[in-house]
């Protein structure tokens, strides 16, 4: 329980009347001032929560809560304030674009008490729909942040050459030959780049479009199965399935080094390449620095 700011006390002996208030009119007053602005009061206690959780996106507009549309994160808070009893909003790592999936994705909620973290991981699995998972709820400490705290995230986009049933819910069909060696190439670009305004949507709330590209490949899964992986410390909106759609058509013969290097250059979402399906992409992971869990041996 928080302390008073202010406890009063009795005094051991109670002065005459008389001499009480002749003393209240010889000195200025002592009384606090009502305005509730200078009055202190207590801090309520909160603990901060990490959750894991991973999401097969074909259902929902998207991560982010949106009037009139199914998102992933009213999904993630309606089942923790139907647990918890009392409204819990959570701030995602991302927001993840419509039909996009996440194999790893990190959200925080604050709470006034601790929580049996297992036990909630367990019956907040029992009530979300079957194409949402969580993993893992993690005490952290106060000022970590889902989003802000993390230090790089990866991407995976797939596509297929040849068709396959099996392929069509997570990859992109390409059956037109494409050059990867071209492709890995071109990706390589990615690294020496730091504004990636030509492969970013157009009129969003980014206050920069500079990110640090640390990793961008190509590599064959499996015959006729590619994926595209990409990590950076950001990434801007859209700006995955921009690049993929970029790379393929340096991969098609249509764009040269030279052309794709001028593409980032010019700093023009209209001169990079088409935007390519969200299914095919997934989140599959996020960094963050080790010292903020507090419950690592959970």
């Amino acid at each position: 329980m928080c302390a008073l700011p202010f406890k009063a006390t009795q005094p051991q002996n109670r002065a005459p009347a008389g001499a009480f208030k002749a003393d209240r009119l010889a000195r200025p007053s002592m009384r606090l001032p009502l305005n509730p602005i200078h009055t202190p009061l207590p801090i309520p206690f909160t603990v901060r929560y990490f959750i894991r959780l991973s999401y097969d996106g074909a259902a929902y507009h998207g991560w982010q809560v949106q009037p009139n549309t199914l998102s992933v994160q009213e999904a993630l808070q309606q089942a923790l304030t139907t647990l918890l009893q009392k409204p819990i909003p959570i701030v995602g790592a991302g927001r993840t674009d419509t039909a996009v999936n996440a194999h790893f994705m990190m959200a925080h909620f604050d709470h006034e008490a601790e929580l049996p973290t297992r036990q909630l991981t367990y019956r907040l699995n029992k009530i979300l729909p079957p194409d949402i998972a969580v993993q893992r709820i993690m005490h952290v400490t106060p000022e970590a942040h889902a989003r802000f705290s993390a230090t790089a995230r990866t991407y995976h986009y797939h596509i297929y050459q040849n068709k396959n049933p099996f392929y069509r819910r997570y990859a992109t069909l390409i059956t037109t030959p494409l050059n990867f060696k071209r492709m890995n190439e071109a990706a390589e670009l990615l690294l020496n780049t730091t504004d990636f305004t030509s492969f970013s949507k157009l009129h969003t709330d980014a206050k920069t479009n500079i990110c640090q590209v640390t990793q961008a490949c190509w590599t064959e899964v499996e015959p006729g199965l590619w994926r595209f992986t990409i990590t950076a410390n950001r990434f801007l909106r859209n700006m995955v399935r921009a690049i993929v759609g970029t790379l393929i058509e340096v991969g098609r013969g249509k764009i040269d080094m030279e052309e794709f290097q001028a593409i980032i250059s010019r700093k023009d979402r209209q001169q990079a390449g088409q935007s390519m399906p969200g299914h095919a992409l997934s989140l599959v992971d996020i960094r963050y620095p080790a010292e903020i869990f507090l419950n690592s041996d959970e």
